[in-house]
């Protein structure tokens, strides 16, 4: 036989000598009971059936033992009445509520929306965009106004200017013809400058906006750029005459835009 706490023993002791000193007091409660049903809120069925009920938990009492007495001890206890002979934890319509289980309060709590460090495109991305193109057509339109950009005399098939040099864009390409071959400077390079472009993407998968997270990705892209821009400076500012080297502070600038 499985061994019954001490203190269910305690509890059902108790409980038998409460239920032993009620018998005395019986007549005198349930002729009160009686004086007083009128002026009480509970129904008068309710009251009849726990009557029965703290008879029927007496009689039970009296004649179990073992595991029954504490069992029946327990639920005598938890259905003691209070006041006007209602159980405790009485409902509606004098049910008696049980607690079956204890929830967490997280595990039940809806939540709406979880805060990111994100915002929408409108209006906080298209309304800042929209005004910087609005300063960028009016700096334009200033700048055409008081800048005279007058076109170049009509080109000469039988007299070649002298530096020939392609547009700025395309300098980096013409300084690399210098020092490679033209395969190597005009498909080599730039092919794999394309290529790795290409791949950066998959090569770097980290999610991060900040620049200190996406170390790799800055390196790639800054030693790109530096790499075309020195090309383009030293074209269009170090060459003269037959493409040669000069210094600008020098011999001057060999530069149109």
């Amino acid at each position: 036989m499985t061994e019954i706490p001490e203190h269910l023993l305690k509890r059902a002791q108790a409980a038998r000598e409460k239920s032993a000193s009620e018998p005395a007091a019986a007549p005198a409660a349930e002729s009160g009971a009686a004086e007083s049903s009128g002026d009480s809120r509970i129904p008068a069925h309710l009251l009849e059936r726990t009557k029965a009920a703290r008879s029927k938990g007496a009689a039970d009492e009296a004649g179990a033992g073992g595991v029954a007495v504490a069992e029946k001890a327990a639920a005598a206890v938890a259905a003691a009445p209070l006041g006007g002979g209602v159980p405790v934890g009485a409902g509606p319509g004098g049910h008696t509520q049980r607690l079956l289980t204890v929830v967490k309060s997280g595990s039940i709590q809806e939540v709406k929306a979880t805060p990111v460090d994100k915002v929408h495109t409108w209006p906080h991305l298209l309304a800042a965009e929209f005004v910087a193109a609005l300063a960028c057509l009016a700096f334009l339109f200033l700048f055409s106004i008081w800048v005279n950009a007058p076109l170049l005399q009509l080109s000469n098939p039988n007299q070649t200017p002298n530096p020939s040099k392609a547009p700025w864009y395309f300098l980096g390409l013409q300084e690399l013809l210098t020092m490679f071959h033209p395969m190597v400077a005009g498909v080599t390079i730039p092919g794999v400058g394309i290529i790795v472009l290409i791949f950066a993407p998959y090569i770097d998968r980290n999610p991060s906006n900040k620049p200190e997270d996406r170390k790799f990705a800055t390196s790639l892209m800054t030693v790109h750029l530096m790499f075309w821009a020195v090309l383009v400076m030293i074209g269009s500012f170090f060459r003269g005459p037959g493409f040669n080297f000069t210094l600008p502070w020098r011999d001057g600038l060999f530069f149109e835009l």
